[in-house]
């Protein structure tokens, strides 16, 4: 190798030498620079993560109590300390209980304090359940005209035997047309048209 190319190797080498030293520069005053915003932005991080795993174990022994609350309200509907377990940690499943107690026992009173229950389909069934215990016509017939209502085709059948008992046929063929093929109630409906209501 000559002389020529020993230099030039060496250049080389100083100047990605140089050009290492000159990076770790930059980086160290970077470092320096931002080092607290860098330090914020980990510990931010950490507590998150810290946050997320604490807000996890804390919701699964809340689940974990209800489930237990619950099951032990299925044995012994008075256990008013494993209702108050399942009020606290569960509002939800609180609810169905609740739903289902109220209708079990046709009471008013539970059906009525479930009517804005944020629990799915709670405060739906709860309102027609009322409506068809008081055997209120008119609440039945608003609940059949109330978007997504889970029991519509029941209470349009319940309807349209009241408007039969009244002597209405019209009225009672209108509620039982409204009653869809895809219905489960759809054979039921056709067997009161065609055998309940008598022009």
């Amino acid at each position: 190798m000559s002389l020529k190319e020993n230099m030039e190797a060496l250049k080389e080498e100083l100047s990605s030498e140089e050009k290492f030293f000159e990076s770790a520069v930059r980086t160290e005053r970077f470092v320096k620079r931002y080092q607290k915003p860098l330090m914020a932005v980990v510990a931010a991080s950490l507590l998150a993560v810290g946050g997320a795993i604490g807000y996890q174990t804390y919701t699964n022994t809340k689940l974990e109590s209800s489930n237990t609350a619950f099951n032990l309200l299925l044995a012994n509907p008075a256990d008013t300390q494993a209702e108050q377990t399942l009020k606290n940690d569960n509002p939800e499943l609180y609810d169905l209980w609740k739903l289902s107690r109220g209708i079990a026992q046709n009471d008013i009173t539970i059906l009525e304090g479930l009517k804005h229950s944020e629990a799915f389909g709670v405060a739906d069934i709860a309102s027609y359940e009322v409506a068809a215990i008081k055997g209120d016509i008119q609440s039945l017939e608003k609940y059949t005209k109330k978007q997504g209502a889970l029991y519509k085709d029941l209470a349009l059948l319940e309807v349209a035997v009241a408007a039969i008992e009244k002597g209405d046929v019209t009225s009672a063929h209108q509620k039982i047309a409204l009653i869809g093929e895809d219905s489960p109630l759809y054979q039921v409906a056709a067997a009161l048209s065609h055998y309940g209501v008598k022009e």
